[in-house]
């Protein structure tokens, strides 16, 4: 019952923060006149969230990087780190991400991604993954997206106790350099 409860106080946290950051970039100054999703532009993203990992809850924390190679399509690197649990986990993440820049407040994505997860003394494990979601204008450069995301382990085997398929919510703030 105990780590029911400190998973559901961990998720409220993250929550929160997630919140509080949003309402932060939301009132950041515009970096550049450029649309957000034109080729050439450069954007940032932020994240929060939570994940279980050998029974331990962590608080995830990452910051990634995107460049747009065509309108509306960009290539880009993230990193996270899992905090609060043990052992100690980093993920590095090259994306693919298309967004269809329509013009309206709400622009849907898709994208793909390849995963390495890095865990403190164990071996490193690969993943790959899809992702779609809508981002939604929060400022003058700044968008929140939400969507869903499939990731499959590689180099693993299903059992009754552990799936090597994940899919899950993400919550993001993107903003224009």
């Amino acid at each position: 019952m105990d780590k029911l409860m400190d998973s559901i106080k961990l998720k409220v946290k993250c929550f929160v923060g997630f919140i509080f950051v949003a309402i932060g970039l939301v009132f950041l100054p515009s970096i550049s006149q450029a649309e957000a999703f034109n080729k050439g532009s450069t954007v940032a993203t932020l994240g929060i969230g939570s994940g279980q990992l050998f029974r331990e809850s962590y608080l995830i924390f990452g910051a990634g990087v995107g460049y747009y190679v065509a309108d509306g399509l960009e290539v880009g690197l993230e990193v996270d780190y899992w905090s609060g649990g043990n052992p100690t986990v980093y993920e590095l993440t090259p994306r693919l991400t298309y967004i269809y820049d329509n013009g309206a407040q709400i622009k849907p994505y898709l994208g793909v991604f390849i995963n390495r997860t890095y865990i403190e003394d164990r071996p490193d494990s690969d993943a790959y993954g899809y992702r779609a979601g809508v981002l939604m204008k929060a400022g003058r450069s700044v968008y929140v997206g939400f969507g869903l995301v499939n990731t499959e382990l590689q180099d693993c085997n299903d059992t009754p106790f552990f799936s090597c398929s994940e899919t899950y919510t993400e919550a993001s703030i993107i903003f224009s350099l």
